[in-house]
């Protein structure tokens, strides 16, 4: 009789993603998502640039694509919010051909960070569940607590109260104004399984027949790192776009549920009024380096996470004789 164990189930997974970045940045995050496993990554170019789609297509894995007028005619005519060109795009991703059996919506800046293997991990979840959210830890800017090739991550605590505690701890300053001290989101992503018809694709959440993300659960052994303010050239150079359309933008509402906190968008330009880039500066000092005492109160917080991502080999691996420049 034999009795050697079965494999375990994997479920095939993938990414979708709309993207408007350096070629090198794209190469880093298909590299990186190859290398754990995905099946399929499709691609949404938000912009005419022939030498990144043909970079992509020329990898069996990535399904890419120009969204062009063409694409946008059939298609109502191209929406001015990246935000919406998003879900679209993911949706015209998920009434494809099924090539995967889970699906996740993720931006070019954030790399999956999973304890084990992603399609063990899927496979495992119940049938009952149709959507599981991956939280985000942040990305620190490199400091004098971690090793060149070494990026350190903020995480954060689903406890409202233990959170803010937390934040407050670990960041004197600025923590009474941000979730968990993140300065991008704490809703995170969502892995989603695909094929459910008139499935409604939205940035953090998903929506079918008018209920919001049917079936979910967390995800906890899979972590979102982040990689919103990773140093301050990146920070300041996304300041201004950010501030008008994007995650700082004046009609959002305060993340953090206190009354009288402001939003993001008025929290900076109160700052800045103040200060101006000096003091913006100090900010992102308190908030997103990875000095030793900030990193010795994550920890002590259980907050503090570090990781070696190694992308330049990774990206030669996976896009070997690409040219990059």
């Amino acid at each position: 009789m034999n009795h050697q164990s079965q494999p375990h189930p994997r479920a095939k997974w993938g990414v979708v993603s709309t993207i408007k970045a350096p070629l090198p940045a794209i190469l880093n995050f298909a590299a990186w998502h190859l290398e754990l496993g995905a099946h399929r990554l499709y691609l949404y170019l938000d912009e005419d640039a022939p030498n990144t789609l043909a970079a992509l297509r020329s990898h069996p894995k990535i399904k890419a694509m120009h969204t062009d007028a063409a694409y946008w005619n059939k298609r109502k005519g191209r929406p001015e919010k990246h935000q919406v060109r998003q879900s679209l795009n993911a949706r015209h991703a998920n009434n494809r051909r099924v090539e995967v059996d889970w699906l996740a919506h993720i931006d070019v800046d954030e790399f999956m960070l999973p304890d084990g293997d992603i399609g063990g991990i899927l496979a495992s979840l119940p049938a009952d569940i149709a959507c599981a959210r991956m939280r985000p830890v942040e990305a620190l800017a490199h400091g004098n607590a971690v090793d060149p090739d070494e990026t350190a991550f903020k995480a954060f605590h689903l406890d409202q109260k233990k959170r803010q505690a937390a934040a407050q701890a670990c960041f004197p300053t600025w923590g009474q104004f941000l979730p968990g001290g993140l300065l991008s989101h704490v809703a995170g992503k969502l892995f989603f399984r695909t094929g459910q018809k008139g499935l409604q694709i939205k940035i953090h959440n998903v929506v079918l027949d008018g209920v919001q993300n049917p079936g979910h659960t967390e995800c906890p052994n899979i972590e979102l790192g982040h990689f919103h303010a990773d140093s301050w050239q990146h920070f300041f150079q996304a300041y201004r776009f950010r501030l008008e359309k994007g995650s700082y933008r004046s009609e959002l509402k305060p993340q953090v549920r206190t009354d009288g906190a402001p939003n993001l968008h008025d929290l900076f330009q109160s700052i800045e009024s103040e200060g101006g880039e000096f003091a913006l500066k100090a900010f992102f000092q308190e908030i997103c380096v990875a000095d030793i005492e900030l990193c010795l109160r994550l920890k002590a917080n259980g907050l503090l996470r570090s990781h070696k991502l190694n992308l330049p080999k990774l990206q030669e691996k996976h896009f070997q004789g690409i040219n990059t420049l």
